[in-house]
This record gives structure tokens, sequence and C-alpha cells, in this order.
């Protein structure tokens, strides 16, 4: 695999590899893909910090990128926005990666080895990350929390359909009871207490009406952020929560508080 470092500067190579990469096969599951956002700043030496985005159900991830291309810029870090695709083995599937494991597949792992690939590549510093993620994301973003809180320096989750609580009476996705069996991990809430979290809602944001149509009739998507935000505080984690007036189910409209989350960690 190529290192941007080795490649001269005046290489075309650079060109490709440097600010909108083109998509890369995740390495271990070529189903899955990633791209990334190289700043301008960057250099062979630069060792820059990594922020991942993970996309919705929509799977918008070309805007997804282009979202966070400013804040990229600003605070001198790569953004790295994998593609878990629809329809890995099942046609209809939209949701399995939310979860983390299906078919066989461990989303979790897939990422953990996008960003080996990262680092490798462009001498990322991927020891711990800044993780984010809108609806479909933030659930993935919490959970991938859950299982390896020491990868995450910060995360922010944005109006989950579904969230798991940190209770161990109840099984994987809605409860943490069968970790060990599932993923053989025990989630440690001391550990997950040591990330910052920020919990972020379009105002407008229901989302009841949806999640019914899912054969979710349980709760809205405020209630399901108020559920994860009291599980989260009462095992200890500092929790920040952002509603942003006027806005629905929008991960651009929802990004304000996280670039400013984010940027504010990062200044410290």
């Amino acid at each position: 695999m190529i290192r941007v470092a080795d490649l001269p500067a005046t290489h075309p190579g650079r060109r490709l590899l440097t600010k909108r990469s083109p998509f890369f096969a995740a390495p271990g599951e070529p189903r899955c893909s990633y791209c990334v956002y190289v700043p301008t700043s960057w250099t062979p030496d630069a060792e820059l910090p990594v922020l991942v985005a993970v996309h919705g159900t929509g799977r918008s991830v070309g805007e997804l990128r282009e979202g966070f291309i400013p804040f990229a810029e600003r605070h001198d870090l790569i953004v790295v926005v994998p593609l878990f695709p629809v329809g890995i083995d099942d046609p209809d599937d939209v949701d399995d990666y939310k979860l983390l494991d299906a078919h066989g597949i461990r989303f979790d792992l897939v990422l953990l080895d996008i960003l080996e690939q990262v680092r490798f590549r462009w001498n990322a510093r991927i020891g711990t990350v800044l993780l984010c993620g809108h609806s479909g994301g933030g659930q993935f973003a919490h959970r991938f929390l859950y299982l390896h809180p020491g990868r995450v320096a910060a995360v922010a989750v944005g109006a989950p359909g579904g969230v798991t609580l940190l209770d161990d009476s109840l099984a994987w996705p809605e409860g943490i009871g069968d970790t060990r069996q599932r993923f053989g991990i025990t989630v440690d809430p001391g550990a997950v207490a040591r990330v910052p979290v920020l919990l972020v809602i379009g105002g407008d944001d229901d989302g009841r009406a949806d999640l019914a149509a899912m054969c979710d009739h349980g709760h809205s998507r405020p209630e399901q952020l108020d559920r994860l935000s009291e599980s989260l505080t009462r095992h200890g984690t500092a929790v920040e929560k952002a509603v942003v007036p006027g806005v629905g189910h929008s991960a651009a409209g929802t990004r304000p508080p996280v670039t400013g989350f984010f940027a504010r960690l990062l200044s410290e």
C-alpha cells in the first residue's frame, strides 16, 4: 500500500490522495469502503488528528464529507467517512451497521481497520478519534463508544431512532447484558464515562411517525435522546445536550453544535 509520504511532491498521486480522496475498499471487508478529506496543511510528518463522521440510513457520504471540510481546514485534521452499504447479505437491509454486528460482519472492527489504513497512508494520529454520527450514524457512534471507549476522544450523537442503554439486565441492542458473548467485550461504564458526549437534535425533529412506520411505536427521537442521556449521566458521563431551533431531522442543520463541541475540546 502506498504511503503518501513516499510519493514525490510533484507526483500526481499526491493530488489524488490529498484533499478529497477517492473511495477505498475497507481492508478485510471490501463490501464496505471509505473516503477522506486531507486538509491543505498536511505534510508527511504532520501526524494530524482524525474526525470520523458516520452516515445515516440515506448514506449521503459525499455531502457528509463536504460539510466537515471547513472544520478540517480550520483545525488541521483528517475527516474519515466510512460507507456501510445497503444490502450486504440481505438485499433489503438498511440498518445492520447501526447494531455493529450482523451477517458475520463486525462493523466496529471494519472501522478500526479503516483507521489503521488511514494511519499508515497519511501518518494520521488515530489512537483516539473524534466520532460523530446523525440518525443511524448516531446509533453506530454511541454503540462504538460502549465497545471501544479507549479509542474515542469525544462523541457527538445526533437524533438516533434507537438507543442502547448502559443496562446489563437487557440484551443488545436494548442494553449491554450480553456483550461479552456477542462481541467478546464487557462494556465498562467507567471507561465510557471518561469520554465527553454531546447529544444533539433539531427542535422540530419528533420522528414518532417515522419510527412507527418502521414498527417502533415506543418513543420519539427526543425521547430516545433523553433515555440515552439519563443512562449515560447515571453512570458518570459528562453529557451536553443541544436542541437546534427550527431544524428537523437534518445532519447539516445540527452540525454547528457538533463542530462547536469538537472545536472547544481541541482548543483544550
